[in-house]
């Protein structure tokens, strides 16, 4: 899994939601504190890890994304963990974690900066834990797993979710052995457990919620159509969800693995509804890499598929023979997912915004004094500054107009950009301009105070079209 989170991680470019990582995570503690306060505190631990990560390796493109590449391979080695308990079977734990190495999903945000990887990484690790203290409680177990739950939790609230799965897992334990003594304990264990996980998310959540309709309010509530389709965008490739599928389909067959893979299944689904129900109401949280978390659980129904599968062959085969030919199905769902694969790291995979080749053409005529004017208002979601300001040379620093109070004063991903625009045209010379799409209007989508403000001052001398943007170079009129 490693191996393939680095493989050309850095081809593609950063896409507004990794640039929004960067702006936040590379600003001082107080700095990001304070921005958590108005926005994105339900990605605020992910944020608060990834500014140490970043003062310790840096903030380059490699580093960034090299925190979610060994977070992911933390997931498979966790799905390859859960699948040998569960199952009591090497070979179906070999096959989950292999199997899900394979999955385009889990290569993408492997390969990018956001927290669903690390999430991916806990709640693998939270259930692997739970299953640890169900087989033998303990004090350092319970506690493992209340501080990996946290840890999920307060990366991103939506894993809670995950909490409907791991119950049918206490329930099942409890239920196979509730005659022997103590068997009951776990009725008390795991729910003391939860309640210490959510007493530690509960900050996050008060201002999670309170920010929800700004963070989410782009979300339409789901469909019955979106809950039954959500399996193929999981998989970003369908042919790759029909290959787990039939893969999955020996185990719940098989009576050896028809419990544990019943409960594979559930921990897989049961956080899908959950999320689906609670999207029913004023916010929606609905959308497939907010889910992510839930496909190491498939991986182990599918991996528990190919040691049943080898289970069978052992009746009429040697066991090497049949366990090398079971393990070979690993490569289905891997031919299959290949082409996606290859797409995912293409330059723009992640976004259709070109950061990098407008700040490439900004750095090659740039002149000291020159000013910068970039989509903002209602367009402030697109990051554009931002993402020009991540691949720009430190040298190349056009002043920034129209903007009151920085990102980093407004204490906000986004500046405050000024109540009227023409006080603060300000006098550079020169002016870059970076507007979103393609269109022969280089002020396409600004304001229309900014417009006129900058028609009065500037002409426009030069326009370069880019995937996504237009970069403008506007020089003030004699």
């Amino acid at each position: 899994m490693l191996l393939v989170g680095l493989f050309r991680s850095t081809d593609p470019e950063l896409w507004r939601d990794e640039v929004s990582s960067w702006s936040a995570a590379t600003r001082d503690l107080d700095q990001l504190f304070g921005m958590l306060d108005n926005v994105d505190a339900s990605n605020g631990t992910y944020y608060v890890i990834l500014h140490f990560w970043a003062a310790l390796f840096g903030d380059s493109v490699f580093a960034l994304r090299l925190l979610s590449a060994l977070a992911m391979a933390g997931a498979a080695a966790f799905t390859a963990l859960i699948g040998q308990r569960l199952f009591n079977s090497r070979l179906a734990g070999l096959s989950a974690g292999l199997l899900l190495v394979t999955v385009p999903t889990v290569s993408r945000f492997a390969q990018e900066i956001r927290t669903y990887a690390v999430v991916t990484c806990a709640v693998a690790a939270a259930c692997w834990l739970l299953l640890r203290a169900l087989d033998r409680p303990g004090v350092l177990r319970w506690s493992g797993y209340a501080l990996t739950m946290a840890l999920a939790g307060a990366c991103h609230l939506v894993s809670l979710s995950s909490l409907a799965g791991q119950l049918v897992l206490v329930l099942g334990h409890w239920w196979s052995r509730r005659r022997e003594p103590g068997a009951a304990h776990v009725l008390w264990q795991f729910p003391l457990a939860v309640l210490a996980t959510l007493a530690a998310v509960s900050p996050v959540a008060v201002l999670g919620d309170r920010q929800s309709a700004r963070q989410l309010g782009w979300l339409p509530a789901p469909s019955v159509h979106d809950l039954v389709y959500l399996w193929h965008d999981l998989f970003y490739a369908p042919r790759v969800s029909y290959a787990f599928a039939l893969l999955a389909l020996p185990a719940l067959l098989h009576p050896r693995f028809v419990r544990g893979a019943v409960q594979a299944l559930l921990l897989a689904v049961l956080p899908a509804l959950v999320v689906w129900q609670l999207s029913q109401g004023t916010t929606s949280y609905f959308i497939e890499r907010y889910l992510l978390f839930t496909l190491p659980a498939l991986a182990v129904l599918a991996g528990a598929g190919i040691a049943a599968v080898a289970a069978l062959l052992s009746r009429r085969v040697p066991r090497r023979a049949a366990v090398a030919a079971a393990l070979a199905l690993v490569a289905v769902p891997l031919v299959v997912g290949a082409p996606r694969q290859q797409a995912l790291r293409n330059t723009f995979s992640h976004g259709d915004r070109d950061f990098r080749g407008g700040a490439e053409v900004i750095a090659a005529g740039y002149r000291p004094g020159d000013g910068l004017v970039t989509a903002g208002g209602n367009q402030a979601w697109a990051m554009v500054e931002a993402g020009l300001t991540f691949y720009l040379p430190g040298s190349v620093r056009p002043t920034p107009m129209f903007v009151e109070r920085d990102a980093v004063r407004n204490e906000d991903l986004y500046a405050r950009p000024c109540p009227v625009a023409e006080p603060c045209l300000g006098d550079a010379p020169r002016t870059w301009l970076v507007t979103i799409g393609k269109s022969a209007d280089p002020y396409e989508g600004l304001p229309g105070d900014q417009i006129q403000a900058l028609q009065k001052a500037y002409v426009p001398t030069q326009t370069r079209q880019l995937p996504g943007l237009t970069v403008s170079l506007l020089v003030r009129k004699a």
